[in-house]
């Protein structure tokens, strides 16, 4: 972190400033030149707040040299992380080269129609099952999910095909039921539930933390973050569209966080074309260029019946468009040498 001092500090209070920082455990590096005093506090700065130094009265402006992401930043940790999900022969792996699809029905409605689904996308190629069985919605008339008798269903999904579940956590309360779930998905909506982020820190599986539709790339970092400083540093990272100005479509994908985030984190960044136009015809191309960009995986919705879906039928694709997709999404992928 860099401390700019204000041209009238006198000696005295740059000391006794220096001296504050010193006490506190840090180191000081102090450059002075004919205009400005510079002071480079050295150590670790990222839990400090900007804006609580400068508020001495001798403090000119504030500047960190280093992301406050430390965990989830490559500058602490330079080589890709590779994030295991599941276990034995059915175990998918996140970052390193191959992509996974994640792929299934938006909500789970009846046991038969999961099992439907996880067979049909299995044989097409998917590697891991999603499903809502606690569903957050805009709406308190809308569709809630079947909690815990749809985390049953999803199980029995997990038997029948070996594809390890993907499922939505909205409350700690809920970890009870989800002994079975391989990889805990939270929404878009608790990004900064910083309670339920913290909890997930002590929870010994991965963590698909999903990005919020008006956050930041800094702000889902940070989110990212709690869950690191917390103990748990098995994150993958959701972009599924944030919100802009226009409403042609239900959000924006912005798959310039692609690059962005391989270039400032060391995680898995997936991508879920599904949620971020909200419109089945568009979902396949949003996909194809997700790869083209460099995701580490993607998350699909299919539905084998979307017209009468309880829950996001207009942005599910049928398993037959789904296993369209599958057949043209290893080709794009090993133009960069990677596969599916």
């Amino acid at each position: 972190m860099i401390v700019i001092l204000k041209k009238d500090a006198t000696d005295a209070q740059v000391q006794d400033f220096i001296r504050q920082w010193k006490d506190k455990g840090y180191g000081v590096h102090i450059s002075r030149g004919e205009e400005m005093t510079v002071l480079g506090l050295l150590g670790d700065t990222t839990k400090l707040d900007t804006e609580t130094v400068a508020a001495n009265p001798i403090v000119d402006s504030v500047k960190r040299v280093t992301a406050p992401y430390k965990m989830a930043g490559r500058a602490f940790h330079p080589d890709d992380s590779v994030i295991t999900v599941g276990e034995g022969e059915h175990a998918v792996t996140f970052g390193n080269g191959v992509i996974p699809v994640i792929a299934g029905p938006c909500s789970v409605e009846t046991e038969e129609q999961v099992v439907e689904i996880a067979k049909a996308v299995k044989k097409s190629g998917a590697r891991l099952l999603r499903g809502g069985a606690f569903k957050p919605r805009t709406s308190p008339y809308s569709f809630q999910g079947l909690g815990e008798k749809g985390l049953e269903f999803l199980v029995t999904a997990k038997k029948e095909t070996g594809l390890p579940i993907v499922t939505e956590l909205m409350d700690v309360r809920q970890l009870k039921y989800f002994d079975d779930v391989d990889l805990i998905q939270i929404g878009a909506r608790n990004m900064q539930n910083f309670d339920l982020l913290k909890e997930m820190g002590k929870v010994q599986k991965p963590i698909l933390l999903k990005r919020g539709m008006a956050a930041t790339v800094k702000e889902f970092l940070m989110s990212v973050e709690y869950i690191m400083a917390s103990g748990n540093e098995n994150v993958i990272l959701c972009e599924r569209g944030i919100r802009t100005f226009d409403t042609y479509t239900r959000n924006c994908l912005d798959v310039s966080i692609i690059p962005y985030l391989k270039k400032v984190s060391h995680l898995p960044i997936i991508i879920d074309p599904s949620h971020a136009c909200g419109l089945r015809w568009m979902v396949p191309t949003l996909a194809k260029s997700a790869v083209a960009a460099g995701c580490d995986g993607l998350i699909i919705e299919v539905h084998n019946n979307p017209e009468k879906a309880l829950c996001d039928g207009e942005q599910s694709l049928h398993p037959v468009e789904f296993d369209e997709l599958m057949t043209v999404l290893p080709k794009i992928a090993a133009i960069d040498n990677r596969r599916m």
